[in-house]
């Protein structure tokens, strides 16, 4: 899943590494033959870069980024509760990433970018990657509440 660069910063040994719009973080060395990016070297280099794609393999594999924290969660829906906008698909905002907590029953959950369908009870997460297009359907009696993510806020 490719996902826009929006800052960089090197790590305790002077890598350089590349913040992404999903919190993710992934170096971005120049180390010839293997990998020519001559560009991370300079700040106009890095600067010149901002906004461009790089692939997430954590997107790819639905790993919230650790350090994220939770910010809000929903009330308690059901399957004659649940918002018609969870229904149809919708997205999570940029940076925005949610966990799908089934607390009765069972609830289909649809990642519709990628095709993959997972059937989530008690006990298994619905991880949500921000701007994926989903929905959910309920399989009978269900009961579920959503949890949202965001990157910590920097106090100054």
């Amino acid at each position: 899943m490719q996902r826009p660069i929006l800052a960089f910063a090197q790590d305790s040994v002077g890598d350089w590494f590349a913040t992404l719009s999903c919190g993710h973080t992934q170096h971005t060395r120049h180390q010839p033959p293997f990998q020519s990016r001559p560009w991370v070297a300079t700040e106009e280099g890095r600067q010149s870069k901002l906004g461009e794609l790089l692939e997430c393999p954590y997107c790819e594999r639905w790993e919230l980024p650790e350090h994220f924290v939770a910010f809000h969660q929903t009330p308690e829906f059901t399957e004659a509760t649940i918002p018609a906008a969870l229904l149809k698909d919708h997205t999570t905002k940029p940076g925005i990433w949610a966990k799908i907590l089934v607390t009765e029953g069972t609830l289909r959950y649809h990642l519709d970018g990628s095709g993959q369908t997972f059937e989530l009870c008690v006990g298994t997460l619905g991880i949500v990657v921000p701007e994926a297009p989903h929905h959910v359907e309920p399989l009978g009696p269900v009961r579920f509440s959503v949890e949202f993510y965001q990157a910590p806020k920097v106090v100054r």
